[in-house]
């Protein structure tokens, strides 16, 4: 009786805290009236209670067998049944935490910053869109941004089980921006966004097929064919950055990939990304197969005087002796065949970036100094507009940042929180 009394106590104290993160609200998290602007739409409230409500059933459910069968079953049947509880109350925490750690910046300091990066991202979201109106296979919620420690972003894709949320999938994607990197200037931030794009496209395993494919052929080697192919997701991001944002995202790439040498020309067993010395001759080359033949050259040439692998480098000697063959088939690949999941189109036909659209960002650097913001610049075009304003040193980074951040929150009023809406067949 005494160790049932000891198992009912610790039952009731499990049922006390339960069922108290099933619902998030503005309110909730802190936003003002005055913060609305910069709030998380409805729909994104809505996504996240919708999420939290299933879980929350989840708990109710085992709950409710764990007091009805607890005096009945063995000891240690009952201590399995409370753990089973347990694991979903800290499924219930953890997403109720993330939530709330998102949402709750919009009522913070950071909140204009966050708002007008979310902007950015659905502009990239929109170039897509417009390029290829049927591209989506339906309505998609804006991505969402927020701060958080790190040197650098980060994403959580759309629909991706998080281990953070014990396998919870993410119900809308998310973009970690560091504390001291929501200045909207940031090339690495459209490569986040980018990775969204590649996975809301459908193309993440189509794209790295066909890059194995390509380098198995042009070099017979299955061990450069594996790095490059454990590479592909960055290197599209790294790309389809350039697409977004024009030449001064492959020297924005370069600017936060500029390190040491040992950094630079380390290589990484296993690892994710390009090891940073190739990685910018990727971009280079990029440059240069859209078009921007000077600024590809520009842009080698400072990597190439910066880094010498001559004099020193821990780099595979068959990695760095086949770059110069494998690098424009690898940028060929990634963006200049078709695929499938594209409707037979290229990664530069749904995110197109043309000369003009690099002239029209050279234009908006001179509206940027003299005082004012371009009104028609895209936003992602306004974030390399901001990056060659910041470059010429004319203009205070704070007041650059401060004018822009709040030209694309005043820019979001009205705006939907979906990206796309399905067009009616005619």
């Amino acid at each position: 009786m005494v160790t049932r009394t000891f198992l009912a106590v610790k039952i009731r104290a499990l049922a006390a805290r339960a069922r108290r993160l099933a619902r998030i609200d503005p309110e909730s998290v802190g936003i003002r009236p005055q913060d609305r602007l910069y709030a998380p739409s409805t729909a994104h409230f809505r996504a996240a209670n919708r999420r939290l409500a299933t879980i929350d059933a989840e708990v109710e459910r085992r709950l409710s067998h764990l007091q009805e069968t607890w005096r009945s079953v063995p000891m240690q049947r009952v201590l399995i049944d409370i753990a089973l509880v347990e694991r979903e109350i800290d499924r219930a925490r953890r997403a109720f935490g993330l939530f709330f750690e998102i949402f709750s910046q919009r009522g913070s300091m950071f909140a204009p910053a966050l708002a007008a990066h979310d902007v950015i991202a659905a502009d990239c979201y929109r170039a897509v869109r417009e390029a290829a109106p049927y591209i989506f296979r339906g309505p998609l919620l804006k991505p969402l941004c927020y701060m958080e420690h790190g040197f650098s972003p980060a994403t959580m894709r759309r629909g991706v089980q998080l281990n953070r949320l014990l396998g919870e999938p993410n119900p809308f994607p998310i973009v970690r921006i560091p504390w001291d990197r929501d200045n909207p200037w940031q090339a690495v931030f459209l490569h986040e966004v980018a990775h969204n794009l590649q996975a809301d496209l459908g193309i993440w395993q189509e794209n790295r097929q066909a890059v194995i494919r390509r380098l198995l052929r042009s070099s017979g080697d299955p061990g450069i064919t594996r790095i490059y192919g454990r590479w592909h997701k960055e290197i599209f991001a790294d790309l389809a950055a350039i697409l977004l944002g024009g030449p001064s995202a492959a020297f924005g790439m370069a600017n936060f990939l500029a390190h040491p040498a040992p950094r630079t020309l380390t290589y990484r067993p296993g690892g994710a990304h390009p090891t940073a010395y190739l990685r910018i001759h990727i971009l280079a080359e990029m440059l240069r197969r859209l078009g921007f033949r000077k600024d590809g050259e520009l842009l080698r040439a400072i990597w190439k005087r910066l880094y010498d692998p001559r004099r020193f480098h821990r780099l595979p000697v068959r990695l760095l002796a086949t770059s110069e063959q494998l690098i424009p088939h690898v940028v060929d690949e990634i963006a200049f065949q078709t695929r499938r999941n594209l409707a037979q189109r290229a990664l530069v036909d749904v995110i197109p970036f043309r000369p003009e659209d690099e002239r029209a960002i050279r234009d908006g650097v001179r509206v940027l100094v003299q005082g004012s913001v371009p009104q028609d610049l895209a936003p992602r075009h306004l974030v390399s507009a901001a990056s060659y304003a910041l470059a010429q040193g004319r203009i205070a980074p704070d007041t650059l940042a401060t004018r822009v951040i709040r030209h694309l929150t005043e820019s979001s009023r009205g705006g939907s929180a979906s990206l796309t809406r399905v067009p009616q067949a005619a």
